[in-house]
């Protein structure tokens, strides 16, 4: 799985490489949040952020990936407060699909100045991700998440690359649906007892061609959170594709008050 989504980040980001070339002497806007942590989504891994990580890195500032076990939400959530744990000063907390419910939960850190959600689930208290799912629409992503004999969920392989990754390479999607990451049916039905987002500035990157969270339901998430909205017209994987702008919304959120 990391080496496929290496070579995914490595074509992909070959386009924002003049951007991160020209940044790469800058200093930080002064006031900025110079920590920035990661979370991934499910049936992936912490790669999945190394196009945006590389991006804000080679700009300056501090950035960790979370390696989230996708066993259960509390397991998640330790994953991101320990990564917390070491970050020195103010941070931005950013996630993506599955990882908004996980910076809901562990965004109530002292130290997280803004929330972030790419593409990303954003419960309110008592909501887990099986709440949000059987409530919005069905997409052809969610339609095709299962279990297996233990209990794992994924989503079936041969839905996985025009649901989820419409817009990487075909041979690289592919690869990706064949080496999934399960997400325990555990995390899937845990509800959130913390709404992070009702008490930090938050942000919201909505994907307009998403078929595994509809961008209606992205939009009620952000208005509910009175999020600061950027569209972006990609799928489910445009923290990949359209990384520079995803960069981008987060280095806004590095300077909210």
């Amino acid at each position: 799985m990391r080496n496929l989504l290496l070579s995914a980040a490595s074509i992909l980001s070959a386009g924002a490489a003049a951007i991160v070339t020209s940044a790469q002497a800058a200093e930080l806007p002064k006031g900025a949040a110079h920590s920035i942590v990661l979370v991934h989504g499910a049936f992936v891994d912490q790669t999945s952020w190394k196009p945006v990580a590389d991006i804000l890195s080679k700009k300056g500032y501090n950035v960790t990936l979370v390696e989230n076990p996708l066993t259960s939400l509390a397991a998640d959530v330790d994953a991101t407060k320990q990564a917390l744990a070491k970050q020195d000063g103010k941070t931005v907390l950013v996630g993506h699909s599955w990882g908004g419910v996980v910076i809901t939960q562990a965004g109530n850190d002292p130290k997280v100045s803004a929330l972030v959600y790419v593409s990303a689930f954003a419960p309110d208290v008592g909501q887990s991700l099986k709440t949000l799912s059987d409530s919005g629409p069905a997409t052809e992503g969610t339609a095709a998440i299962h279990p297996d004999d233990k209990g794992n969920l994924y989503i079936d392989p041969k839905v996985f690359p025009s649901a989820v990754a419409a817009d990487l390479p075909p041979q690289i999607a592919e690869s990706l649906a064949n080496h999934q990451l399960p997400l325990n049916h555990v995390a899937f039905e845990a509800p959130v007892d913390t709404a992070a987002w009702r008490d930090k500035p938050t942000f919201y990157v909505i994907t307009t061609k998403d078929k595994v969270i509809a961008p209606e339901v992205q939009k009620m998430f952000a208005d509910r959170m009175r999020a600061h909205v950027t569209d972006v017209s990609g799928s489910h994987a445009s923290l990949v594709v359209h990384a520079d702008e995803v960069a981008a919304v987060i280095e806004k959120a590095t300077l909210a008050k």
